[in-house]
């Protein structure tokens, strides 16, 4: 008895038991009809993916020795090329003719100890300032390094640090010519015992440097700073009711999103928060001057402060935390404002003032 049956596309045969031998036959021409079918599926397939290979090597192309071409990738973004700040050359004349006759440095070393060690004196005696004022000093007077102390140049040298935290905070002020004055802090203890605040009566102006308290991670100190800025706004305007000031020093602000390189970034950071900004805008609604920006209302990229992450000097992604503020008496005789930019030593860079007195 025969029974024959189409199965995927195959017909199968099968046979009776008393037709053993020839069932066993059919059986295995059955088996191999089969299999045959199999091969011919797996054969068109292996055809069609190879096809498609050689169709993918040759869209790629191979390179001129005939070797396999390497993987397609994503290709790569290049990185933008960063725009650097050009420190023009110094301006040594005042819009109303007079000539500069005081030069002013001022520099955040983070840490005096290990400025001295990298050389940032060096810098110092070619720059050749009048008045060298240094911030973030971190160092007590009694472990000051002797290479500063017994600086010739600049035989009049005052010094402010912290009364309770070791290498925190301190401010310095070097002079070639003796100050008729100088005091310390200004006026209220929860201030003056951090060490922020030098000033030194001159003849014909109030010289400040100040280290201004950071806001700190998360804003924890920001309450204080608002507190700050108002106390030291009022210092500072009782001053300048005696003589002119000039503010130098690490202020901790960029004032607009022109002075930093991520402003929308930064909205909720300290040193770029509505509060510490409005504080800014307040010394200058009492009268004071932005030197750098009375020169340059427009220069962009020029920053004075890069964090030591990400390669972020070498980017210039950087803020401009540093500041020459005068009183609008003085701004006539102001010939220049500079963002020495490519001195190196801290995280900061020094500024210079070119002012006629």
């Amino acid at each position: 008895m025969r029974l024959a049956r189409l199965f995927g596309g195959v017909w199968l045969v099968f046979t009776s038991c008393c037709e053993s031998t020839t069932a066993c036959l059919r059986l295995c021409c059955v088996r191999a009809v089969c299999l045959k079918s199999v091969f011919k599926v797996r054969a068109s397939s292996s055809m069609k993916r190879g096809k498609k290979t050689e169709e993918a090597a040759t869209a790629e192309g191979e390179n001129d020795t005939g070797s396999a071409p390497a993987k397609k990738g994503k290709s790569a973004k290049e990185p933008e090329a960063p725009i650097l700040y050009d420190d023009p050359p110094d301006k040594m004349t005042s819009k109303d003719g007079r000539e500069a006759n005081t030069k002013i440095t001022s520099w955040n070393v983070d840490g005096l100890r290990a400025w001295v060690k990298k050389n940032g004196l060096d810098w110092v005696r070619e720059e050749n300032p009048d008045v060298l004022c240094l911030q973030e000093t971190k160092c007590a007077e009694k472990d000051l390094p002797a290479n500063i102390t017994s600086m010739p140049e600049y035989p009049h040298k005052y010094w402010a640090s912290s009364n309770e935290k070791g290498g925190y905070s301190g401010v310095a002020m070097l002079c070639k010519t003796e100050p008729l004055n100088v005091t310390y802090g200004i006026g209220k203890e929860e201030h003056d015992k951090e060490g922020r605040v030098i000033t030194a009566e001159f003849p014909n102006f109030y010289l400040v440097t100040t280290y201004v308290p950071n806001s700190s991670k998360g804003l924890v100190r920001l309450d204080y700073r608002k507190t700050w800025d108002e106390d030291f706004k009022m210092y500072l305007s009782e001053l300048d009711i005696q003589k002119p000031v000039v503010l130098c020093g690490d202020l901790n602000v960029a004032h607009q999103e022109i002075d930093l390189k991520n402003p929308k970034g930064n909205k909720k950071n300290a040193g770029f928060t509505p509060e510490e900004r409005e504080g800014f805008s307040q010394l200058l609604e009492a009268g004071f001057v932005d030197s750098f920006r009375e020169l340059y209302p427009e220069q962009t990229h020029a920053y004075t402060f890069w964090t030591y992450m990400m390669n972020s000097r070498a980017k210039n992604v950087g803020w401009r935390l540093d500041y020459f503020l005068l009183s609008s008496s003085l701004v006539p005789g102001l010939c220049d404002s500079k963002i020495r930019n490519k001195a190196m030593g801290s995280d900061h860079c020094p500024i210079t003032l070119h002012i006629a007195v």
